[in-house]
């Protein structure tokens, strides 16, 4: 699993949130989003993130909320069926994995043990997972992890 350390920028992002129990369901929130990113022509360079905003560890997993985002302009304007935020930037640990739910479970595992090994702090926001392009020219995601 590579590693880098980035500084990743404040981004605004149009987003689908799902609440429930992580895991195959939050790919219909990832897919309704990019539907509506299709529709809207913002597919073509886009960086989406898939965003699970609890740990499943201290929240029951049916108040897990998962969110599907899609980084749009500053002037970019929303329509109703679609909710807007902004992702926090700052340092992050990005690991490139490979986009397969087998690939990106074993990430999670590995990820907090290499944390620990490389004496860095996790920083007290989510961790994210970017996708860049499409899976058939680019089959990783990269999973980011906040640091102080």
């Amino acid at each position: 699993m590579k590693c880098k350390t980035e500084t990743i920028p404040n981004y605004r992002v149009a987003y689908v949130r799902r609440v429930g129990p992580y895991g195959p369901e939050n790919i219909k929130v990832i897919e309704k989003l990019k539907r509506w990113a299709r529709e809207k022509d913002l597919l073509k360079s886009a960086i989406l993130f898939g965003i699970p905003q609890d740990n499943p560890e201290t929240t029951q997993p049916e108040t897990c909320r998962f969110d599907a985002c899609i980084v749009i302009s500053e002037n970019y304007e929303i329509d109703e069926t679609m909710s807007e935020n902004e992702i926090t930037g700052g340092k992050y640990l990005v690991y490139e994995v490979n986009h397969t739910a087998v690939d990106i479970q074993k990430a999670y595992k590995n990820i907090f043990l290499a944390i620990q090994n490389n004496e860095f702090e996790m920083d007290n926001k989510p961790i994210i997972e970017r996708y860049t392009g499409d899976l058939i020219t680019n089959p990783y995601c990269d999973i980011c992890v906040p640091v102080k």
